[in-house]
């Protein structure tokens, strides 16, 4: 899914339709040295799970394929992070670096909100 209306909304579409869930490790999550410039940990934290117009992807795959994704992506010059892993459920759980639920204010851009 690509994440344009940010991290935490298009990700949980996909788990409510895949019927499963997710949890994500708020400090996987890539940062450009602007942002870590710009901004404190907590606003940055908010940008990266719910701002949007990223253009960026998100996906799943099995563990097992971690090295083949990662060689494929060398090879083709896109980066790649492993930011969190599907469980059990159907929803978006992230966690701070001590693994504490963490949620920010606002989970992305709404359409028809």
């Amino acid at each position: 899914v690509d994440v344009s209306d940010g991290l935490l909304a298009d990700l949980a579409h996909v788990c409510r339709a895949s019927g499963v869930g997710a949890e994500v490790e708020l400090d996987r999550l890539p940062a450009s040295a602007a942002l870590r410039d710009a901004v404190g940990p907590e606003q940055r934290r908010a940008f990266q799970a719910a701002g949007g117009d990223d253009y960026e992807l998100c996906f799943t795959a099995p563990v097992e394929r971690a090295r083949r994704i990662e060689g494929a992506a060398a090879v083709s010059g896109v980066a790649v992070a492993r930011i969190g892993r599907t469980v059990g459920g159907s929803h978006v759980v992230m966690r701070d670096g001590g693994g504490r639920p963490w949620a920010p204010d606002k989970t992305g851009y709404e359409h028809f909100g």
